[in-house]
């Protein structure tokens, strides 16, 4: 497995994160967190991406996708978590789509895939039920089967980038028992449905989230992905491909805070003399560094084994979420110590960057359930 980007994603690399420092600089998501903005993000600034490929890279080319992989989108998303943009990669490319496109026939795939790769819909991703604490089988939402299709009951928790979608990806159960792997389901759900209800919440870090509740939403058998209550597996799958997208996000997140805190030590004077020059911040310093490093090599490695279908994949995505989750919060943490007192204040932005760190690390499972995660795959 090779560990160095391609010549073809250096590309990509240095075309997005241009993109990024002219069109999305961590300024805008100021602008958008000040004024209150029911969306959280740009949709007009969404259909740009979308027009530069980049929301369709690992969408299959029969509904305008690159047909490419979660390698090559993971290096767009990684510039856009370097300026904290809040555009929807997660929850609608990393998850919700990534499911249409794992169980959805070439018709579904066409119908409610065209739209996300033109940019001119966002699907989100409807998984989360309350005190469930990242167990992905722990579904009560109810799917009956009724007549020609299913009806639904339930509420989602945490829908990421919920408000405003044009249409969710629910999670629910057909049959069984919460926890149990049998009877779980896929559905796709317009958000317009009769019963469908969505209530707007903001996150620490200003993203966009909602409670989502469905009473009595009656949704046809052609809405269902793959074959009722069978889904169980493909689930996992689903999240792994979700959870590496938001590792790619919190490794340009890190990069960026660690940027503005060495900038900031080659600046700040005290006792005469330049902060970056002390022994003791240097080995800080350093530390942050080996663990970024240390995290990039492993985000690579499971995008990597993602794209090949390796059977380590969940594995070296729980090793990335893991790790990815430790070094944002060592590197947003020790930023703000070194920034001083003006590091707490909101003019500065490694503020937001602690923030985020810490949105990011609770978000499809925290560095203690991956750890649990990878030692239960590993067999220990």
């Amino acid at each position: 497995m090779e560990m160095v980007l391609t010549e073809d994603q250096e590309l990509i690399a240095k075309t997005a994160q241009d993109f990024v420092n002219e069109k999305s600089p961590i300024a805008r998501m100021r602008a958008l967190r000040d004024e209150g903005d029911p969306m959280g993000y740009s949709r007009a600034l969404w259909k740009e991406m979308a027009e530069l490929g980049w929301v369709g890279i690992a969408l299959p080319e029969s509904v305008g996708g690159a047909g490419m992989g979660m390698a090559d989108l993971a290096v767009v998303v990684e510039a856009l978590g370097r300026s904290l943009a809040p555009e929807p990669f997660v929850s609608c490319v990393g998850l919700a789509a990534a499911a249409v496109v794992e169980l959805g026939t070439a018709e579904q795939q066409e119908s409610w895939l065209a739209p996300v790769a033109s940019g001119d819909q966002a699907m989100a991703w409807a998984h989360l039920e309350p005190e469930t604490r990242y167990n992905p089988t722990a579904i009560s939402t109810e799917a009956r089967q009724d007549g020609e299709g299913f009806v639904l009951n339930g509420r989602k928790v945490q829908v990421l980038d919920g408000f405003g979608a044009e249409s969710f990806v629910v999670v629910a159960r057909s049959h069984g028992s919460s926890g149990e792997l049998d009877g779980v389901s896929l559905f796709w759900v317009p958000a317009d449905a009769d019963g469908v209800s969505v209530e707007r919440q903001t996150l620490l870090d200003s993203r966009n989230a909602a409670i989502v509740q469905f009473d009595h939403v009656k949704v046809p058998h052609a809405s269902v992905l793959g074959e009722a209550g069978q889904s169980g597996e493909a689930l996992e799958r689903i999240i792994d491909r979700g959870t590496v997208v938001l590792c790619a996000e919190m490794l340009g997140g890190m990069s960026e805070a660690f940027r503005l805190t060495v900038d900031y030590l080659k600046e700040r004077e005290q006792f005469g003399t330049r902060i970056g020059t002390f022994q003791g911040l240097k080995h800080r310093a350093a530390r942050v560094f080996m663990e970024i490093e240390l995290a990039r090599s492993c985000v690579m490695a499971a995008v990597r084994a993602v794209d090949e279908g390796n059977e380590e994949a969940s594995k070296l995505v729980s090793l990335a979420k893991a790790r990815c989750s430790d070094a944002y919060i060592l590197a947003a943490n020790e930023g703000v110590q070194m920034f001083g007192g003006v590091g707490m204040t909101d003019e500065y932005d490694i503020g937001l960057y602690m923030k985020r760190a810490r949105a990011s690390e609770l978000t499809l499972g925290d560095a203690n359930h991956h750890r649990k995660r990878w030692s239960g795959l590993s067999n220990y």
